[in-house]
């Protein structure tokens, strides 16, 4: 399996010269199985260049899109997504968390005319909806989901390749919920258990708190607790604050290690940036 982020950064693109090193493009990940599928993790601004790579590439396979959620940030690139606009382009996508939800994708939200200029109907690919499943047979891989945190709703996923790698992708997910929580900590470790990576919101730190409690989103030390009970091998902190530049990035990098070490922890932690790769 290899994963490729396109897109790392939460709630809102970020471009400028203060933020290069990790990247302004919302939400998007790439994930090649071992067969050659292809999956896509929202559709974030990020998914605009993994667009242009693969028609550069020639891609001619179907395509498989997971969004965790309808929230701008990561539907906001699909409309410059290059495949869908080639009639011979398959986009197959996974049902969405809630009945209001799938309508809206179905529905294609943002091809309605009012948020972009061009009307579903005028996109000449072949848009598919999967059908609603406990679990889904994409490629080589099985491929289920989790209710997550957030408002509004939002899913999370768990790829298991035919080789045994496997990736778990939590983003928006608030682990400490003001309200009763939809899964809590200990149902997402077992949902996660011994991944291979594990692709979480690390929006927040401590001193976000409390305005903005409640607003869906975890902080990297939680994170870095979830991955611990989970066994996972590696954490990719994800869904950075669009405040925070790449310096203060470095600085919450640092951080995170030496927590690790101070933990005695086996578990490898890594701020997501835009054009890393992860062979796993």
């Amino acid at each position: 399996m290899m994963v490729r982020f396109h897109g790392v950064r939460g709630s809102t693109p970020t471009p400028g010269a203060s933020t290069v090193r990790y990247g302004g493009n919302t939400s998007c990940v790439e994930v090649r199985l071992v067969d050659g599928s292809l999956l896509i993790l929202d559709a974030g601004t990020g998914i605009r260049e993994l667009g242009l790579s693969l028609t550069r590439e020639g891609f001619s396979r179907p395509i498989h899109l997971l969004i965790s959620h309808l929230h701008w940030d990561h539907i906001l690139g699909l409309p410059f997504f290059a495949p869908i606009w080639r009639k011979e382009t398959v986009l197959r996508v996974l049902p969405m968390l809630t009945e209001a939800q799938q309508a809206a994708a179905v529905a294609k939200t943002i091809f309605d005319g009012l948020h972009f200029p061009v009307r579903a109907e005028c996109v000449p690919s072949q848009i598919e909806f999967l059908e609603e499943a406990e679990s889904w047979r994409v490629g080589s891989a099985l491929v289920r989901r989790v209710t997550l945190n957030h408002p509004g709703g939002a899913q999370g996923f768990r790829i298991d390749d035919a080789d045994g790698r496997s990736l778990a992708y939590l983003t928006d997910n608030e682990l400490s919920p003001p309200t009763p929580p939809q899964t809590t900590l200990d149902e997402l470790a077992r949902f996660s258990e011994n991944v291979d990576l594990l692709i979480h919101d690390a929006q927040y730190v401590d001193e976000d708190f409390p305005l903005k409690k409640g607003w869906g989103h975890s902080t990297l030390w939680e994170v870095l607790e979830l991955g611990h009970r989970a066994n996972a091998r590696h954490i990719a902190l994800y869904h950075h604050e669009p405040t925070r530049d790449d310096d203060t990035l470095d600085a919450l990098a640092q951080e995170v290690q030496q927590r690790l070490v101070e933990r005695g922890s086996s578990t490898v932690a890594t701020l997501a940036r835009e054009g890393w790769v992860i062979d796993l």
